[in-house]
């Protein structure tokens, strides 16, 4: 008797959804720390979200990244307020759909 070859069925991978949204809120999070520094607005903050950055990236938990991504959604909500050249809606819509998605 002759052996039949069969291949066997294998499960594509599975994408991992997290990965991309955590991407997101390290992508977020950069441009949110060019702002301050253009804008020269709280040193403070500057330095917790550079802290934030590099500990995502030695954990992978970006629980910190999201905390001060919202401190910094009310602080430019301010600024836009106060029209400060710099801060769009667009910005701002950025950061809330990016801390609404993780």
């Amino acid at each position: 008797m002759a052996k039949i070859m069969t291949k066997k069925a294998v499960a594509p991978a599975q994408k991992k959804p997290k990965a991309k949204a955590a991407s997101n809120i390290v992508k977020v999070s950069e441009s949110i720390l060019d702002k301050l520094k253009t804008l020269n607005l709280e040193a403070g903050l500057q330095s917790d979200i550079v802290w934030c950055l590099g500990s995502y990236r030695h954990d992978q938990n970006p629980v910190g990244l999201l905390e001060k991504a919202a401190q910094a959604l009310v602080l430019f909500k301010a600024e836009l307020a106060k029209k400060t050249k710099g801060i769009t809606a667009k910005f701002i819509s950025d950061i809330e759909s990016t801390l609404t998605s993780n």
